[in-house]
């Protein structure tokens, strides 16, 4: 099959022949409709979180199953899924407790000594955890997969296993967001876009979006948001203080900064939570003022919207095709696999909301 390589960091992924195993007892093999561009994979490419290389990154897909293993009862032939990076051992406390997105289970993955399910000509190719979705066909655990409706767009389904799931989860399960509150979300890409429609759905009186890029924030303004900061005019949390008459219920980080993260704690009101979504870089410490815990202000973070995405998934499916979940809107470019490397590059630039390989074009 064709893949997208990355063979060192900050270098361009090559166009290569990867071979793939055949489904063990428990794993699916799935044709590859369609797959998001996800700022996760960026910051592999780009070294700032280090994985074994080589690797086919890519782990917001969508596809048709081809073949299932001896002791697969959940998916068959034929079958439409999305992927998903929170596999689940079904066992732990985490999972036993409702808490999916929290288990760190590597039960499902090859072992040392097993054929891996990628390789090449040159030898072993690591998967991207347990995904490695920029490829004509994905080898996964069934925990990975969620089985949807057929009348759902694969390449609209595809950014629900990271980017949508994240966002609005983090808004409906992580915050927890009640309605007539008031929200701000900082950062308007994909997962930032999301929080603002799960928000919206929460049923929030006041959305406040905050960009840098006019155009994202005209964009957050179709997916719920009722006011928009542009970060470039001035102090962002007396803004927003000034919008709510002393600040926020719920904001979310949606970027990755430590001062962006610091900023959505300084914007909530007493009894506040900040929720960071963001990928923070390994060695940061975000700092908050100790006083201000004295107000009941709380900071957290999220893990792939606190999931349980083999139920929540397909409602996201339904929210979509009753024209609740703005999914045209958020993806704003499809591109062919060849062209991954001009897509991360526009990726970089800050100025998209969602980009998707299709594989049939």
């Amino acid at each position: 099959m064709k893949a997208a390589v990355l063979r060192e960091a900050k270098k361009p992924m090559q166009i290569e022949d990867v071979q793939i195993s055949k489904p063990g007892p428990h794993e699916v093999l799935i044709r590859t409709a369609a797959a998001g561009i996800c700022h996760s994979d960026l910051h592999i490419a780009d070294g700032l979180f280090p994985f074994p290389l080589p690797t086919v990154l890519g782990h917001e897909s969508a596809g048709v199953v081809e073949a299932v293993g001896s002791d697969v009862r959940y998916v068959q032939k034929g079958d439409h899924v999305i992927t998903c990076l929170s596999v689940f051992c079904g066992h732990c406390e985490h999972c036993l407790t409702g808490h999916m997105s929290r288990c760190m289970t590597d039960e499902w993955a090859r072992g040392p000594k097993d054929e891996p399910r990628l390789s090449s000509a040159s030898g072993k190719m690591n998967q991207f955890i347990n995904l490695s979705s920029y490829a004509e066909q994905l080898l996964v655990s069934e925990h990975n997969i969620v089985k949807i409706r057929k009348d759902m767009p694969l390449d609209k389904a595809c950014v629900i296993g990271c980017g949508v799931m994240t966002g609005f989860g983090a808004a409906i399960h992580t915050a927890k967001v009640e309605p007539g509150s008031t929200v701000a979300v900082v950062g308007c890409g994909g997962i930032g876009l999301s929080a603002i429609n799960g928000a919206s759905v929460a049923g929030a009186g006041r959305i406040i979006a905050i960009d840098m890029v006019g155009s994202k924030l005209n964009l957050a303004k179709e997916f719920g948001a009722t006011d928009v900061i542009n970060a470039k005019d001035g102090d962002v949390v007396n803004k927003v203080r000034e919008l709510t008459g002393g600040g926020v219920h719920y904001s979310f980080e949606a970027i990755g900064m430590k001062q962006t993260a610091e900023d959505c704690f300084s914007m909530l009101r007493a009894g506040g939570v900040a929720t960071v979504i963001g990928m923070i870089p390994i060695g940061t410490n975000i700092e908050i003022h100790g006083p201000e815990l004295l107000q009941e202000k709380k900071m957290q973070g999220s893990m792939m919207g606190s999931n349980r995405f083999r139920v929540d998934m397909p409602r996201l499916v339904d929210f979509y095709l009753a024209g609740r979940l703005n999914l045209d809107l958020l993806v704003s470019h499809t591109i062919k696999l060849n062209e991954i490397n001009e897509a991360f590059d526009t990726l970089r630039k800050g100025e998209v909301a969602r980009q998707v390989i299709k594989f049939d074009i």
